[in-house]
């Protein structure tokens, strides 16, 4: 387990915190001072923005290797959820799976088999929270990996179908504890210019984990025996076993510590990981005092049953409905179909298993391309055009697949099944395969981003908790409800989805705040205000010399005071 120190560096650090002037300021020479302005820049935050110019974190320090291994270690955690849910796509497609358990492609069965994972996270949720907010996000992403490794040993000796159903249902607790701990941790320790890429990678795990996956089960289908299912099932555990050893040589979340009264450990963390081990860092020092201002040591985060503050105050509830949204349309934009891609191919015309196999593997590859853009990208783009722009190019992308899927639906009432103009399903194919890109650089990197800095910290793993319950709800839904829809009504339930996605983007329209360039604290009066999105797009001016220096801002308090003007 790291230290901070001996607890006389810490006490001088802090004393040192305690020391600085509330406000950074860039201190300049009177020759910087004189220096004649280049130009004007519009920024969210002119204080955050001068802080970082202030900082300039290198970006290739001993302190920020260990902060990359330490958001590698939270992605491991999303990788075991995405690989469960490329996992089953292509088991349910195996003969010798079918063999032991002859349970089809569509149905009810199938349903029950998908659902009961995301049943058993709604169920651990809560628990998760508990774990989370009173030990420590390492303490819960540890525990997660040990519920998932009993799942899989349940699941991979499973020779009778209400074995595998229970195997599922504790894969999914697993999961819940590991994916409430891991994205707090990971937008916790980041510099606030990093949060964005930080969330959006530990997200893209989801890729990390449904990749190999895909990969796995398309080696083993040639196995042609029940270890063909079975390896990709053991297999389950890698990513759970990497983390449960490494997660203890890693630095607890600093906004956790400061929770809990450790603020000297607190501030050791962020001067050596956020301030080039300097106490007096403006950045440190900004950061430090709204951790202070914003984290309540009254004691709410330790009530485990205590979600008031997200529904009674008119902050909590425009939080709460970032967190509602993101949830809900992240998972029910048509992306859900996404767990029968072997189904719908075979409805397409690609009928072989290893073809449908080969696809669902170029499926999950292209999409983590368009993922991977977008966490490049995250820090620079506004969440708000992103997803209003992408939920509607979405909608397109299924609406084109939909129809040419009905052409295919005619010509095969009128041919025979089967009988379809091979160019109509390759026009399917590839609208299909747009439209999981498209939603894959909307929403992966923003489905962690998202939930994460809309909490505030004493709220933040019961807001995530309540968020993987929804999350969970409405992928029992997606997994209930698709195979027997797909069984019984084929593309038109596509078209549900064409609508729903238009909805969404005028919902993002209407009520999204938009949370690039600030940090988790100053949120805080962001959600004051009574038009929380309309006080998001506000903007700060900055005024830089010919070098890039930062000689003025012109910034508007998070307390909600008239705009100051402050010579640095």
């Amino acid at each position: 387990m790291s230290s901070h120190g001996s607890s006389d560096e810490k006490h001088a650090i802090s004393h040192s915190i305690e020391k600085a002037p509330a406000s950074p300021e860039v201190t300049l020479t009177s020759a910087g001072k004189a220096k004649k302005a280049k130009k004007e820049k519009v920024v969210h935050n002119a204080e955050l923005y001068a802080a970082i110019q202030e900082a300039n974190i290198n970006p290739y320090s001993k302190e920020s290797l260990k902060l990359y291994l330490s958001v590698f270690i939270a992605f491991c955690c999303a990788c075991a959820n995405g690989y469960d849910g490329s996992l089953m796509t292509s088991i349910i497609a195996m003969e010798s799976y079918q063999a032991v358990f002859p349970v089809g492609d569509t149905g009810p069965l199938v349903s029950a088999i998908f659902s009961l994972y995301t049943v058993g996270a709604m169920v651990g949720a809560p628990f998760a929270a508990i774990l989370s907010d009173r030990y420590g996000r390492r303490v819960g992403m540890f525990c997660g990996g040990v519920v998932i490794n009993i799942g899989m040993i349940i699941i991979s000796t499973a020779m009778t179908t209400p074995q595998f159903i229970v195997g599922r249902f504790v894969l999914g607790l697993g999961i819940a504890v590991m994916t409430v701990a891991a994205p707090a941790y990971a937008i916790e320790i980041a510099p606030p210019h990093w949060r964005g890429r930080f969330a959006g990678f530990y997200n893209c795990g989801w890729f990390g984990g449904a990749i190999p996956a895909a990969i796995v089960t398309f080696g083993t289908n040639y196995m042609g025996n029940n270890w063909s299912w079975r390896v990709p099932l053991i297999l389950q555990s890698a990513a759970c076993v990497l983390v449960m050893g490494a997660v203890w040589f890693l630095d607890e979340s600093p906004r956790f510590l400061m929770a809990n009264g450790r603020e000297e450990e607190a501030i050791a963390f962020l001067v050596k990981y956020h301030g080039n081990k300097d106490p007096n860092s403006a950045l440190v020092r900004l950061e430090v005092e709204e951790m202070r201002e914003g984290i309540k040591l009254d004691g709410i985060d330790k009530v485990w049953w205590d979600y008031r503050p997200l529904f009674l105050t008119h902050n909590g509830r425009w939080r709460m409905a970032q967190v509602l949204m993101i949830s809900i349309f992240g998972q029910f934009s048509g992306n859900g179909l996404g767990y029968f891609n072997t189904t719908i191919f075979r409805k397409l015309g690609v009928t072989e298993i290893p073809q449908q196999l080969g696809y669902n593997i170029l499926n999950q590859g292209i999409s983590a391309i368009g993922a991977l853009t977008a966490v490049t990208l995250t820090d620079k783009m506004p969440r708000r055009k992103v997803l209003i722009i992408g939920t509607t190019l979405c909608s397109f992308a299924l609406a084109a697949n939909s129809g040419l899927s009905a052409v295919i639906a005619n010509q095969e009432a009128e041919r025979g099944e089967g009988n379809f103009d091979l160019s109509y399903g390759k026009g399917a194919l590839a609208s299909y395969f747009l439209f999981n890109v498209i939603f894959s650089f909307t929403y992966t990197p923003l489905q962690g981003v998202i939930p994460t800095e809309a909490l505030e910290t004493t709220m933040r793993a019961k807001g995530l908790a309540a968020s993987g319950f929804i999350v969970n709800a409405v992928s029992f839904i997606n997994q209930f409800a698709t195979p027997i829809a797909l069984g019984n009504i084929g593309y038109k339930y596509i078209f549900v989805f064409v609508g729903w996605d238009l909805f969404e983007a005028l919902m993002w329209y209407l009520f999204c705040v938009e949370s690039q360039g600030r940090t988790l604290e100053q949120l805080n009066w962001v959600y004051d205000q009574p038009n929380p999105v309309k006080a998001s797009l506000k903007v700060d001016k900055v005024v830089l010399a010919d070098d890039g220096t930062v000689i003025e801002t012109a910034a508007r308090g998070v307390s909600g005071n008239a705009d100051r003007a402050d010579a640095i």
